[in-house]
């Protein structure tokens, strides 16, 4: 039987290019800057004690990007996955399917605006809601019962958090 997953952390892609030199959505890449603010937050999210098992990403070149900084900056350098159900219009469903059988018990999700903030709110029990999510930001949700059933939102940083400290 799977273990039942603990800890989530839904991540909204860094800042990425307005437009890909090929015209693609799919292609857009991450700024330097964009880089470089993800970059620093994982840095201080993994000094404040920030563990991952398994890190799951939408297909799209953005979000892979910013999943391989946070797993650069992770201690353990967990593997990155490509998970289309993270694509954009993510499938709450499927993408719970994929974690509950990774047998972890703290996973990242990289996704997409709006459906970060949608799958937010469903993972805490509010399906019908959304959080608003910046470029970058990482919200972390506890569950006591596991994935599956609704979890309590520990805390949502944006990457200018800790800019000056």
């Amino acid at each position: 039987m799977a273990a039942l997953t603990t800890r989530l952390f839904i991540i909204r892609h860094a800042i990425a290019e307005d437009v890909s030199p090929d015209g693609d959505d799919f292609s857009r890449r991450l700024t330097r800057k964009g880089s470089r603010r993800f970059a620093r937050l994982v840095k201080r999210l993994a000094r404040a004690g920030m563990e991952v098992d398994v890190i799951a990403t939408s297909p799209l070149v953005r979000t892979r990007q910013t999943a391989e900084i946070l797993s650069d900056g992770l201690p353990g350098r967990p593997p990155v996955v490509v998970v289309e159900a993270l694509a954009p219009g993510s499938d709450w469903h499927r993408i719970v399917e994929w974690t509950v059988a990774q047998d972890a018990a703290t996973v990242a999700w990289v996704g997409h605006a709006p459906c970060v903030g949608r799958l937010v709110a469903a993972s805490i029990g509010d399906g019908s809601a959304a959080i608003r999510m910046e470029k970058g930001a990482v919200a972390a949700i506890a569950f006591a019962d596991g994935l599956g059933h609704p979890g309590d939102l520990e805390w949502l940083a944006v990457p200018d958090l800790f800019r000056r400290a």
